[in-house]
């Protein structure tokens, strides 16, 4: 058995043992009758009660129905103002389970929502009416450090490779949150603290495993399904159910320089100012978010850098001495620090019980017109936390051809956010619409936009996003799913 076999085998093998009590209690849910459902046009259909139980029986995972034990956990998302429904749950326990899930399916043309992590904030994962696959008992992570090959299951989260790879020394471009789901951070690209340095988590992918629309179980790397491995890698959840990633990894020291510099808002437009500038010079070892914030209540708001050197321990000093000179800081913890640490620093930022609505988009400059536009609209409001937030690009990523991967936005040196959120049993749509004439103006500063934070935007929208990569993806998705049956995304539609 050569190594990628054997790491592939005993990684199934580790989830398939954790998954032995989820079979015995999936074995025991009944199916009372007949389900309502949803195909992906939208029209009702009823799933015999014969069926359901035969999908049940077929699955060594979790069948889920409304109402019974997990059900509700299973289909819920991160953003708490997405509340929907699938009419059944299927919790594979590995690619088998993807497979007849995947089958069953497209032989009732169910709407179908693929859950990793559930941060997809339009709540792309879950649905009303139709099938859902949760991949939330589906995890697991093995580190080859000689080969520098992490093998990870389709629904494991990024805290997990980071937490196995870094105990070895080594690294790969990993996000900012460690709940979120390695599948959808990484079709979709995967940004991160160590993205400009060791590009996007996609450029670094060898290769994955996929269940495509039509059942099979395909590897897709550089030598085998070329055409499948160009098109995961930015066109997101468009051609399967991912199994498993191959990764290759950096090594990498385990301290890195990190942590936040916290400013009062007011004075937000000077550190506009500032930060249009050093996060555009910056060298590829440094990576700079920036964050203007007013939280709800009326409370004072602030300006905060949030900073990860991971370069020579000798240069930090210099690298970050702009900041320092910027005078007295509200609070400062930018020091040494455990990099998977690092890493975990931003989970409770994102929201739990709370709405939430974006709008984002890539920049590829900083004009001063810009940095006026982004000040002059931002309007704290006690009702609800009002931010602009940037998180830094540029680096190794810009240095991939925009065509080498399905992912085009190589000219990108920022990812600009306009974000609110509000209390869950009160009325959001004032705050969305807020945001929605905010950036209006911000908008044609923009050069699309990162393919995970697709709501519901015209098709014409998002064929554009895909810039000059289109054509291609469409021909893919006709070969691979040419009855769309992975829709709820940013799709891309095959040829009728």
């Amino acid at each position: 058995m050569n190594r990628r076999d054997f790491f592939r085998s005993s990684l199934a093998a580790a989830v398939a043992t954790s998954l032995a009590s989820n079979r015995a209690l999936a074995a025991l849910a009944p199916v009372p009758t007949d389900l309502e459902a949803v195909t992906g046009s939208g029209a009702r259909i009823t799933l015999p009660k014969s069926a359901v139980e035969e999908l049940r029986d077929s699955l060594r995972g979790a069948l889920l129905l409304p109402g019974q034990p997990g059900y509700d956990e299973a289909r819920r998302v991160l953003n708490a103002s997405i509340d929907r429904h699938p009419a059944l749950v299927v919790q594979p326990s590995g690619p088998a389970d993807v497979r007849t899930a995947v089958d069953f399916a497209r032989a009732h043309a169910l709407l179908l929502a693929v859950k990793c992590g559930g941060h997809s904030y339009a709540g792309k994962s879950t649905c009303d009416g139709g099938l859902q696959i949760d991949l939330s008992r589906f995890r697991g992570v093995r580190v080859d450090p000689v080969e520098r090959i992490a093998y990870v299951a389709g629904g494991s989260l990024l805290g997990e490779l980071d937490h196995e790879a870094m105990s070895l020394g080594l690294v790969t471009t990993a996000g900012t949150v460690s709940h979120t789901g390695v599948g959808g951070l990484t079709l979709g690209a995967g940004f991160g603290r160590l993205a400009r340095r060791y590009g996007l988590a996609l450029d670094n992918v060898r290769g994955v495993d996929i269940v495509t629309a039509d059942g099979r179980l395909l590897h897709a790397s550089a030598d085998e399904n070329p055409d499948l491995f160009w098109g995961v890698r930015g066109g997101g959840g468009n051609f399967g159910v991912v199994t498993s990633f191959e990764f290759r990894l950096h090594p990498m020291q385990r301290q890195v320089i990190g942590g936040n510099i916290v400013f009062p808002i007011a004075r937000a437009r000077e550190l506009l100012d500032f930060y249009s500038t050093y996060s555009l010079e910056a060298p590829d070892d440094l990576y700079c978010d920036a964050v203007m914030h007013s939280p709800a209540g009326g409370k004072d708001g602030a300006f905060i850098m949030e900073v990860c050197y991971s370069g020579p321990a000798a240069d930090a000093d210099r690298v970050l001495a702009p900041l320092r000179k910027l005078g007295k800081p509200l609070a400062d913890t930018i020091g040494p620090v455990d990099y998977v640490k690092l890493q975990r620093s931003s989970d409770i930022t994102d929201p739990r019980n709370r709405g939430e609505y974006l709008k984002s988009g890539f920049i590829n400059g900083f004009p001063s017109q810009l940095v006026a536009t982004l000040f002059d609209g931002f309007q704290p409001d006690p009702g609800r936390g009002t931010t602009v937030f940037f998180q830094h690009s540029g680096g190794a990523i810009g240095r991939v051809a925009p065509e080498a991967t399905a992912f085009p936005h190589r000219r990108s040196r920022l990812n600009m956010f306009a974000v609110v959120t509000w209390d869950i049993e009160r009325d959001g749509a004032p705050h969305s619409a807020y945001v929605k004439n905010y950036w209006s103006k911000l908008e044609p500063f923009t050069d699309g936009y990162y393919t995970v934070e697709v709501a519901n935007e015209p098709q014409r929208m998002v064929d554009e996003n895909y810039q000059g990569n289109i054509g291609r993806l469409v021909e893919l998705k006709t070969k691979y799913d040419p009855g769309n049956l992975f829709r709820l995304n940013a799709n891309v539609k095959p040829k009728a």
